[in-house]
């Protein structure tokens, strides 16, 4: 078990903690520690740890969720930017022996996800060919984006992501067609998963308080859904094209997206081929039919 308290993650806990240290809570890092137990116990649960979890965990914070990720995973790699923070975590995590602490950011880039973390998880997950990758996380509100829709980019994607974000996000993810959250990240995260919004939560219980409610979403990873996308990283780019000016049209979004590549005849007969009308939008079609056009798009543009 854990020297520390870390286990106790209530906001009295939390107070004298910082206070002990001599440190704040930093905005500037989206810091905002879940102080219900009950909430963070419904995080892990939902999560559905086992021996051969290779966990990813970005905000360390004091290591209260590691504490209670730590006995029911395989390993856990946990990354914390704040270098005030990794020590505070540092000295309740120490015995843990199947904990590995990174103090770094997540993100190389807004693209593109740390090399090391990547480096970590993958070296954890050869252990075993039965280790599976899980993202569990209570995300600091600014990268939350990045990170969830980045994860899903890589050739071995986590099998589930369990994480608090902000609802505004998690009402994005699960959004469906025609309505105003609907948007290219309901779309990149659709197409390969099954989403669910497990609990919403009020701004008291964080510390500090957000502006805004919360949610604990879980994402779970469809295999069959994940191998059906002949090219990733084109229908990632390519749903972001699709819903960059959302007023747009769909015939001027493909112009715009494949300037030089492919003329107005050529978007008309596209289209037509799917059966769709250049004057609808992309909000307005689901995620089979964004699919299907970017693989119709995708086979003329690269011949």
């Amino acid at each position: 078990m854990p020297t520390g308290s870390s286990h106790n993650q209530t906001l009295s806990f939390l107070r004298r903690r910082f206070e002990e240290a001599g440190v704040r809570p930093r905005r500037q890092f989206g810091q905002s520690f879940l102080t219900d137990l009950n909430l963070v116990r419904l995080l892990v649960r939902t999560a559905d740890l086992g021996p051969d979890d290779v966990v990813l965990e970005v905000g360390t914070g004091t290591g209260s969720l590691t504490a209670m990720i730590a006995p029911l995973a395989g390993a856990v790699v946990t990354v914390e930017v704040d270098p005030h923070l990794f020590q505070l975590a540092a000295e309740d995590l120490d015995s843990f022996d199947n904990v590995r602490m990174l103090r770094l950011d997540a993100l190389r880039n807004k693209n593109r996800l740390s090399p090391e973390v990547l480096e970590a998880v993958d070296r954890e997950l050869a252990r075993s060919p039965s280790r599976r990758f899980k993202l569990v996380a209570n995300l600091p509100f600014n990268i939350a984006t990045p990170i969830l829709s980045n994860l899903l980019t890589l050739e071995r994607p986590p099998q589930s992501m369990t994480a608090t974000i902000q609802k505004e996000l998690a009402d994005r993810i699960v959004a469906r067609p025609a309505t105003k959250d609907y948007g290219a990240l309901s779309v990149w995260v659709q197409s390969q998963c099954r989403v669910e919004i497990v609990r919403v939560m009020p701004p008291s219980v964080f510390w500090p308080r957000p502006k805004v409610h919360s949610a604990i979403i879980h994402v779970a990873l469809d295999e069959t859904r994940h191998r059906q996308i002949p090219d990733r990283a084109f229908f990632h780019g390519f749903a972001r094209a699709m819903f960059f000016h959302r007023r747009k049209f769909l015939r001027s979004e493909l112009l715009a997206a494949f300037k030089g590549r492919l003329d107005k005849p050529a978007v008309d007969r596209l289209l037509a081929a799917r059966g769709l009308d250049g004057q609808m939008r992309a909000e307005q079609l689901d995620v089979p039919s964004l699919l299907a056009l970017a693989e119709t798009v995708r086979a003329e543009v690269n011949g």
